[in-house]
C-alpha cells in the first residue's frame, strides 16, 4: 500500500492538524524488550538523512518506516526495536527535523503545529515541549518517548519572529496553553 503524505499543514487548520497528530499510530516499541540485539549500521545525521552502512536511504517511506521504530534508550543511544531484535543506530544530533510550522492565534492563545522530516506531525504544548539549548539557543521539540526533533533554520527564524512579536518578558512563545522560554539572559 502505497504512503499518501499529509496535506501542507497551510492548508489545515491547527485542529486539524491536532487530530492528524493523535490519529498517528505507532508501533508501543517501548513495550518490547527482545532478547536478539545488534548494530543497523544505520545513522541518522544532524540535517536529518538516514545513512545504511554509509549511503543515505533515499526512500522516504523507509525512512518514516524505520523511524517508527526508533526508541531512545534509559543510556540516551538509540535503538531500531521490533519484537524480536533491537538494533543500535547512530543520531547524530536529533534523530528529527522539524521542517514546517504553522501557527494559529496569538500570545496566550497561540498554538504550534509542526511537521517533521518523516511527515509525523507534532502539536507542541505540555506532553510535546519546545527547549532551548543552554550553550545555544537551538531550539528542539519533544516528539515522543525522549525523542526530539531539532528545528531547521527557517522553521526556528519563523518562531523566533513570532516570539518576537508577542514580546513577552522573559522572552518566549506560548503553544496550546503553555509558555517556552527562549532563553532568560538575551
Amino acid at each position: 500500500m502505497p504512503y499518501t503524505p499529509p496535506p501542507e499543514l497551510a492548508s489545515l487548520s491547527i485542529a486539524e492538524i491536532a487530530e492528524l497528530a493523535e490519529a498517528q499510530k505507532l508501533p508501543p516499541v517501548d513495550q518490547w524488550n527482545p532478547e536478539e540485539t545488534g548494530d543497523s549500521e544505520m545513522r541518522i545525521a544532524a540535517d536529518g538523512t538516514w545513512y545504511h552502512q554509509g549511503d543515505p536511504i533515499k526512500r522516504p517511506a523507509m525512512v518514516r518506516a524505520f523511524s517508527s521504530i526508533l526508541r531512545r534508550e534509559a543510556d540516551d543511544s538509540y535503538a531500531l526495536v521490533t519484537p524480536y531484535q533491537k538494533l543500535s543506530i547512530i543520531v547524530d544530533e536529533a534523530p528529527f527535523v522539524a521542517v514546517e510550522l504553522e501557527s494559529e492565534g496569538s500570545g496566550p492563545e497561540r498554538t504550534l503545529a509542526f511537521r517533521l522530516n518523516t511527515d509525523h506531525l507534532v502539536v507542541a504544548n505540555a506532553e510535546h515541549p519546545l527547549r532551548f539549548g543552554a550553550d545555544k539557543p537551538q531550539p528542539y521539540l519533544l516528539v515522543r518517548n525522549g525523542l526530539e526533533a531539532v528545528l531547521a533554520r527557517p522553521v526556528y527564524y519563523q518562531l523566533a519572529e513570532l516570539a518576537l512579536e508577542d514580546a513577552t518578558d522573559p522572552i518566549g512563545i506560548w503553544s496550546a496553553g503553555t509558555f517556552f522560554p527562549i532563553a532568560a539572559d538575551i
